[in-house]
């Protein structure tokens, strides 16, 4: 079974709250607020979306190319942990 779809629920979830989050930046736009709480905004709903992007990838690390907690070759676990770690903090 894929990732997604046994995490499915807790995506769509997250999905939900970016949806809220664009919506959000819809209604500040169509009340013509200023710029500056229109970039906070923004940055908010880029953040989740990262968030998101984050969670999926370290998920297919972990599913599809090497499990840092299972796999038996401590060098392919430590560079499989450091690559999630680089993803997370690139993301987010």
């Amino acid at each position: 079974m894929a990732h997604t779809i046994k995490a499915k629920s807790k995506l769509i979830a997250r999905v939900r709250r970016i949806r809220g989050q664009v919506e959000a930046l819809e209604r500040a736009l169509d009340a013509e607020i200023g710029c500056a709480d229109v970039l906070m905004l923004v940055a908010s709903l880029r953040g989740a979306v990262q968030g998101l992007s984050a969670e999926v990838m370290e998920d297919h690390i972990r599913n599809h190319v090497v499990n840092p907690d299972t796999d038996p070759d401590p060098e392919r676990a430590q560079g499989a942990a450091e690559l999630i770690e680089v993803v997370r903090t690139y993301l987010r």
